[in-house]
Parts: structure tokens; sequence; C-alpha cells
């Protein structure tokens, strides 16, 4: 068996990635208030707590995978365009115990991202296509051909700016809630300074202040580290090609009223440039593009 110590040091890692305020969040089943306390206070409540051992019945048997025979299938979806300096680090800081296969969908890139996202052991997939949506588009495509679809399907982003080893805490709502779709949110979790540009923070606001508004669904963010079960991503229908799909993906679930949820997920400064938020055309262009895609569901 694990020791118990392990399981505490999951939840203070998980405790980590909160914003500290005026809320209660469930720590894999296990409730913490954080209402006027400090990081230290709040840390010092879960050492304090006493763990079970890993039994079906108990909220961290999901986190003990040697054990674990009928663990869900996770399949890892990688849009990236010219990503060779950020996506090894990506592929490393996978938890791979938790993953079948990690997919990188390689949009027209000209540098070397193929050539390092397969030496690390990724499966390549060509995008022939620019886009976003596209890439994902086809990551999907070849995750459809396989014989055994996944329980599960997992998006971040090539640059290094989302923290792969969370996957666990990302698809923990749907092993151990039977959630449908878990956004990892920036606007809850550690945001490093620089991370996202006013504008991409303004956006992601007015974003999810739009959904809630329309669609009666409350959002954070429009993070692009995300989980989905499988038949509800087929469910959706994706149909955007570009700057559209993290937006499409939310208000089609909340029009089918799928359950729905967040967790805090640290964010970093991206490795290299952006091609969206780095340029006055790329964030226009997606300002709008994620504004269309709201009141075109409606």
């Amino acid at each position: 068996m694990v020791d118990e110590m392990i399981y505490k040091s999951i939840i203070e890692s998980f405790l980590n990635n909160i914003q500290y305020r005026n809320r209660t969040y469930s720590a894999y089943g296990m409730i913490i208030r954080t209402s006027h306390k400090s990081r230290k206070e709040v840390q010092k409540q879960a050492s304090s707590i006493t763990v079970p051992r890993p039994t079906r019945k108990s909220p961290f048997f999901h986190l003990h995978l040697r054990e674990m025979k009928d663990r869900p299938i996770i399949d890892v979806v990688i849009p990236a365009f010219n990503e060779e300096n950020a996506i090894g680090n990506v592929l490393r800081d996978i938890p791979m115990d938790w993953v079948r296969e990690v997919v990188v969908c390689n949009n027209l890139s000209t540098d070397q991202t193929a050539r390092i996202a397969a030496e690390a052991g990724a499966t390549v997939v060509d995008a022939p296509i620019q886009g976003y949506g596209n890439a994902c588009l086809f990551g999907l495509a070849h995750i459809a051909k396989k014989e055994q679809h996944p329980d599960i399907v997992v998006f971040l982003d090539a640059d290094y700016s989302d923290h792969p080893e969370q996957l666990p805490e990302v698809v923990a709502p749907i092993i151990q809630e039977n959630f449908d779709l878990v956004i990892g949110s920036r606007a809850l979790g550690d945001l490093e300074r620089g991370a996202m540009t006013p504008q991409q923070i303004f956006g992601n606001w007015l974003a999810t202040n739009l959904i809630q508004l329309f669609y009666g669904y409350r959002f954070t963010d429009l993070g692009p580290f995300r989980a989905i079960r499988y038949d509800s991503l087929l469910a959706l229908d994706m149909k955007d090609k570009t700057y559209g799909w993290t937006v499409e993906m939310q208000v089609k679930a909340a029009k089918q009223k799928m359950k729905c949820t967040e967790i805090p997920v640290n964010y970093r400064v991206r490795i290299g440039f952006s091609k969206v938020s780095g340029t006055i055309k790329g964030t226009i262009g997606a300002g709008q593009k994620i504004l269309w895609t709201i009141f075109k569901y409606l």
C-alpha cells in the first residue's frame, strides 16, 4: 500500500494551486474551508487530515494507479505550431502512467517540433490546414480510428504555459464525480505575472460572463487545459477550425446541459512567442471569433 503521507502530499499540492478566497473547495472529496485563512493555515489543516487507505470506496482510489484494474483510458491531444523549444518540456512533464497516448498535432510547423515530439515518444499527426481547431480536429480523427476509443480526452497547449503534471487533478472530477467536462481555470489557479496579457484577462472575463448570461453556466476561464469524456466530446460535434475551439466546447456543453466544473490550474509565461496574443491581428481575430461563437449558438 502507498503510505498515507503520499496522499497528504497530493492534497497539499492540490491546495497549493488554489487562490485562497472566501469559498469552500473540495480536495479529492475532502472539504477544506478557506475563508479568512492564509495558505499556511490551510496547508496545516490539510496535513492534519487522516487519510484513508485506498479502497474502492475511497476518494483516493483513482490515484492509486498500480492497483487500478479499471482505470480509464486517457488520450492527450496537443496542437502545436513551431514549438520546438517547448514541446519537449511539455511531453516530459505529462504523467505517462495516466495516459495511453499523447497525440501532437503538427500544424504546419517549419521548425523541429515534429521531430522532437516523435523522439519524446508522442504520436505526431500532421494537421496540414492552419488553425488551432483544425489541429485538434486532426488529432481527434486519429483517435477515432483506434479500435478502442478513450474514456477521456485531455487537451493542453504545446508552449509549456500549462503544467502538464496537473493532469491527474484535471481528470479527477470525471473519474470521481462523473463530470462530462472539466476546465482547468487559470483564474482560480496560480497565474504567473506576465503569463496572460491584460486583453486576454479581460477577454476571458467578458466571454465567461456572456456565457453565464445567455446559457446559465458559470465558468471563470476559457483555458486550453481541459478534460472531457470522449462520448460527451462526440456529442458536441465540434466544428470550429480556429480561435473559437475552446469557447465552442463550453457553449455547446452548456446548451446540452452537460455536467461541467472547473479546477484551479497553474499557468506560467510561455516559451517563445505567442502567435495569437502576441500580435494585434491575432488578438483582435481571437476576440471576434470568441464573441461570434457565443452568439452563434443562441
